[in-house]
């Protein structure tokens, strides 16, 4: 879950920065730049996980509680205002029908403990229902979390596209490309950036139009409008990929106060092997 941290913390002094055609030869990690909400929830529901270690029961009382306990600790960090709601003055929240982005930008995790597809989809379903139970926002997550596996299982890059075909047709047109997407996608009055169905297959595409961890990062961003949840979704299905420079792991994890440190090394614990390619 690495290279969602590392995504989000690039993309953030990028956030709704509309440059219309962004260099892609910017510093990764500068002033301004910080862990936002994307990396928070990506750690609580890898703490969930860890808590859980399979027990899909055990998942679903601990995965609200996990969240809760994360954002009360780091309540600062430019939560969106309906989400924001269900974490902080909701006793016990219930989902809203959501299908924003946060579906896809917390759920990586999952694609590194699950065995199987189904298993994706079940483990998915759990962490994703309790707030963005909206079919928009359950097929953004499965979408996010099977990439994940299917990158780190092995899978190459012509099945993965085709697999999230099945989630995003868009990706069947040879013109939905980086190159293309560039200098067309951010603001629009619709707020479709920051939707799973808007802003999702241009994270895969991100990913896929890549030739390195490094390269889905800076596609991902220079994207524009909600680069730092395309960011953390790109980052986490190259990280499955690719693998992730030492280096580069560890400028992410200095930005990590200690309690998040500790959820990520607890992860590292259980989470499978990637196949190497």
């Amino acid at each position: 879950m690495i290279g969602a941290i590392i995504g989000d913390i690039v993309g953030s002094r990028f956030e709704f920065v509309y440059d219309h055609h962004r260099d892609k030869n910017f510093a990764l990690f500068a002033g301004g730049c910080t862990p936002t909400d994307d990396s928070f929830m990506t750690l609580a529901v890898a703490h969930a996980l860890f808590i859980a270690k399979g027990d899909k029961a055990k998942l679903k009382e601990v995965i609200v509680p996990c969240m809760k306990a994360v954002a009360h600790d780091h309540p600062n960090t430019g939560w969106g205002g309906s989400f924001y709601k269900w974490l902080f003055k909701e006793e016990n929240p219930k989902p809203y029908n959501s299908f924003g982005n946060g579906a896809g930008m917390r759920i990586s995790p999952v694609g590194w403990v699950a065995d199987s597809e189904a298993e994706v989809k079940a483990l998915s379903q759990i962490v994703t229902e309790v707030s963005h139970n909206h079919p928009e926002g359950l097929k953004g997550a499965e979408a996010v979390a099977m990439a994940v596996y299917l990158a780190r299982i092995g899978k190459d890059k012509k099945e993965i596209r085709a697999r999230m075909q099945e989630y995003y047709p868009q990706l069947k047109d040879e013109s939905f490309t980086i190159a293309n997407i560039y200098g067309h996608y951010g603001y629009d009055i619709m707020g479709n950036w920051v939707t799973c169905q808007g802003s999702i297959p241009q994270a895969l595409a991100a990913f896929l139009d890549s030739e390195s961890f490094e390269d889905a990062i800076r596609n991902a961003v220079c994207i524009g409008g909600d680069s730092d949840t395309i960011g953390a979704m790109a980052g986490s299905i190259a990280e499955a990929y690719y693998g992730v420079p030492f280096e580069m792991e560890e400028k992410a994890l200095s930005y990590l106060s200690y309690d998040l440190k500790s959820i990520y090394f607890a992860f590292d614990t259980i989470r499978k092997e990637r196949v190497k390619k």
